[in-house]
This record gives structure tokens, sequence and C-alpha cells, in this order.
């Protein structure tokens, strides 16, 4: 919207410049033939709106997240206005390009600066509607009761993008009349049952000093169901890098964030996603094609595994805990799959956690060893990517059965959506222990970066053409 704000304002300031009689009691020279032609004018604004545009990123005023006062946002859009005015006069006066006037200048900074100002002030009053009738809003549980919950409570309210589910007092808490207080804090499963009850969505935790077992819990927790996590400095030991530190009414309060892939990370993260496996669909459709054939021939059956024995369609757990439609080329005789439950039991070699991997699997077929080998028995899930249940970079997704055994720090895994490949995936494949596995994945869920994703698409794409030649 800004940058259609500065086209709009200069544009405007064009045609002001024009009329030489703008200011009563003046006429301003107009010499036409100093100014440029339409296009050329309209090139220069698309270029210095791209310049503020860049500006106003690098300075967090495009935060998918709304994290600041609205007045303080004002205040910086001015400040970064200016600062953009100074810029193109610096451009052009260390350049020394001729430009046909400073007046335009002039007038285009304060209408941007006015119509940006409008535009940010319409979105917002938007959203607080929205956020008043419920759409938008945030569910918030506050842990203990005193004097600092009623400071940090009374912030909260003047925000119509929070509801306030009530507080959770402990014995020695102070009634409070601020707050509804809708239980006591005794144990963590308590603490479960509230949050699913009310399904909170952030917690806001004022006790200064928490138990040594307490505290690290309660963050597990939170962390493993995808719940915002605040909290005043001096609870747990925290990662610097995986913090962001607001000031309400002067008291510091820590936001722990599970991961770096919010905000724009995951617009940047879903377009790479969407162009990529679409690429991947295209080239690789004479594969598809080829695979298909050769899994026909090879035994009876489907061609992707869709069905299970009972005729329930498979299922793979998703971002949050979401079940979704799972596709890959089948690579097992059909009817077999839950034998791995059964006769082949005692034929699971990962006994450290709730994966079943059978050795000598009889019932793979011929086909299904070499695809499963060079991992072409994946490609399908680019449908999976394309329609958003997955990403190409991710944690690999288990069965449902698989994830109810999940311990809760290993809940942690559903925090981002999964993927057709991961750094578990690059650093051994089956050959790690469920736990090495968690380890990997926990350390690139809080270690995001778009870099890294294309460093693992990279190492997958080799250790895919080691395999082949291998096979």
């Amino acid at each position: 919207m800004d940058f259609f704000m500065v086209i709009f304002a200069f544009m405007i300031a064009f045609k002001l410049r024009t009329y030489s009689t703008l200011i009563p009691g003046m006429t301003l020279p107009v010499d036409i033939m100093n100014f440029p032609l339409l296009n050329e004018y309209l090139i220069f604004i698309a270029k210095t709106a791209l310049l503020l545009i860049a500006i106003f990123a690098l300075n967090n005023l495009y935060s998918l997240k709304i994290t600041t006062r609205f007045s303080k946002e004002i205040l910086k859009v001015i400040f970064l206005t200016s600062a953009w005015l100074m810029i193109i006069i610096a451009y052009f006066f260390l350049s020394r390009e001729f430009f046909f006037s400073r007046l335009v200048l002039g007038y285009g900074w304060i209408l941007s600066t006015i119509t940006i100002c409008c535009g940010r002030t319409t979105i917002r009053l938007i959203q607080n509607l929205l956020a008043r009738i419920g759409i938008g809003q945030r569910r918030v549980l506050f842990l203990s009761a005193n004097k600092m919950t009623e400071k940090i409570l009374e912030e909260f309210e003047k925000d119509p993008h929070y509801k306030i589910i009530g507080c959770l007092k402990r014995e020695k808490d102070p009634d409070i009349k601020s707050c509804e207080i809708i239980g006591a804090i005794n144990t963590l499963e308590d603490l479960k049952k509230i949050v699913k009850k009310h399904k909170v969505e952030e917690i806001v935790q004022t006790q200064y000093r928490l138990g040594a077992k307490e505290a690290p819990e309660i963050l597990d927790f939170c962390r493993s169901n995808q719940i915002q996590y605040h909290f005043i400095p001096d609870l747990v030991q925290i990662h610097a890098k995986n913090i962001d530190i607001n000031s309400i009414s002067g008291i510091p309060l820590i936001t722990m964030k599970p991961t770096p892939l919010e905000g724009w990370g995951k617009v940047w993260k879903r377009i790479f996603d969407m162009v990529g496996a679409s690429v991947g669909l295209i080239v690789l459709s004479p594969a598809f094609a080829i695979i298909s054939v050769i899994i026909k021939l090879d035994s009876k059956g489907t061609i992707l595994f869709k069905y299970l024995d009972d005729g329930s369609q498979v299922k793979r757990v998703g971002q949050y805990g979401k079940l979704f439609n799972f596709y890959k080329f089948r690579t097992m005789h059909p009817g077999t799959h839950n034998l791995r439950y059964t006769k082949l039991a005692d034929n699971n070699i990962r006994q450290d956690g709730p994966l079943v991997k059978i050795k000598n699997d009889p019932r793979i077929t011929r086909a299904g060893r070499f695809l499963r080998k060079t991992d072409l028995d994946e490609l399908p899930q680019f449908w999976n990517v394309l329609k958003g249940e997955m990403s190409i970079v991710g944690p690999r997704p288990h069965l449902p059965e698989e994830v109810a055994k999940y311990k809760e720090h290993e809940k942690f895994l559903l925090t981002i959506k999964p993927g057709i490949t991961g750094l578990a995936q690059i650093s051994g494949r089956s050959d790690l222990t469920f736990q090495e596995e968690v380890r990997l994945d926990s350390y690139y869920i809080e270690n995001w970066s778009p870099l890294q994703d294309i460093k693992i698409i990279a190492k997958t794409i080799l250790a895919i053409g080691k395999r082949r030649k291998a096979s």
C-alpha cells in the first residue's frame, strides 16, 4: 500500500508544480521544456517508492504482527520518510544529475508522509474493528496474580487484539480485582487442562521466580503446543537469538519465540515452496511416468500408496498436529502395511522411540527397494507442498499412531510444516536414532534461515546422486 501512496503523492506533486499560481500573490515560473516525459517521471517515482519500501522493511515497518504502539509507528514513518528525502537529495547532489524541480521533491515528501500515515491509520482502524468483533484476537492467560500482573494486564486490555481469559492463582498470591481468577497453579497437568479448555494462545508469566523444575516444564509445554510465552526477566535461562524484548509500563517483558520462521519468513518460505514444487512437478513429470510404469509392471496394486489395509486413506501428521492426505509411490505389496505391528514387530530395529523400521522388510517390492534407496518414492509429495500441507524442507511427517507416542518435548517438531527433506535426512537418514533425529530437526526449527534451506536442498541432491550411482 505504501508503494501506491508514494506514486499517488508524487503524481499530485507533479500536478501542483505545473500550476504557476499555486501560492496566492506569487507566480511560480514553470518551464515545461525542463519537465520530463510522463513515462520517465513514472520510472523515477517507482524507483524512489521502492527505495522507501526497502527503508521501511529494514526498520521492521512490515512486520505481520503488531508489536508497537501506533503512535510510535507514525513517528517512525515521519522520521524515515525524512531520511528518504535526504538520501534522494544527496544522490542528485553527489551525482550532479539534473532534477527538474526541487518543489516536486518537497511536495512529494509532504504528500507521501501524509498519504502513508492516512493509509496505515485506515488499515489499523480496520484491524482494530475486526479484533473487537473477535477476528484476529489472541486468547491470553496470566500465570500468577500479583501487582506486576495488574500493571501488565492493564496494557494488554488496551489492545483489542488480545482477549484476556483470566489468571491462574498461586496459594500465596493476593486477590486482584482487575482479572478473573479461573483456577490455581498446582501442577503442569492443571495448566494443560485450562489451556485446552479455554483454547489459550499466549501465556504471560508474571511470577519473578519459578522452581528449577517448573520453569523448563512450562516452557517445553508452550514450545510443544505452539503457545507464545511471555515472561518477566530472571525466570529461565534463555537463548538470546530467539526472543523479543518489549517494555510494558516500564517493565521489560520477554517473549520466547520457538522459531525465527514467522512473519515474512513464512511468506518467503511459502513462495519458495510453491515455486520449487511447481518446477519440480513439471521437470520431473517424465520421471513420474516412467516410475508409474515400473511399479505397475513389477507388482499388482495402485501406483500411489493411498490406502491402508482397512481401506482408509493414508494420513500423516502435519503442522500443529493436523492430519493430511499423504502422497508417495507404492513400494510395498498391497495389504501388508499393518504387518509392522503384528508378524514383523519383532524385526523392528528402531526400539528407541515411536518409529518403526523393519530389518530386511519382506513387504517391499523389487521396484520399491530401488525407489526407497534413491528417495524417488517421495516425489509425489510435491503435491502436498503445492497444497500447503508440507514444505520442501522440514522434519519428516510421521504416522498418527507414531505421533500419539511422542513425549512432550518431541511435539516441538509439529511447530512447522513437515518437509520432503530435512537436516536429519542429510545427516544419516535411517541410521540415526529417533532422539538424534529430534535433536537435528529441533535445531533446524530453532535456527531456520532461507540460506539453510538452500544448503539442505543442495546436499539432498548431492546425496541422491551418490545413492543412484551406488545402486
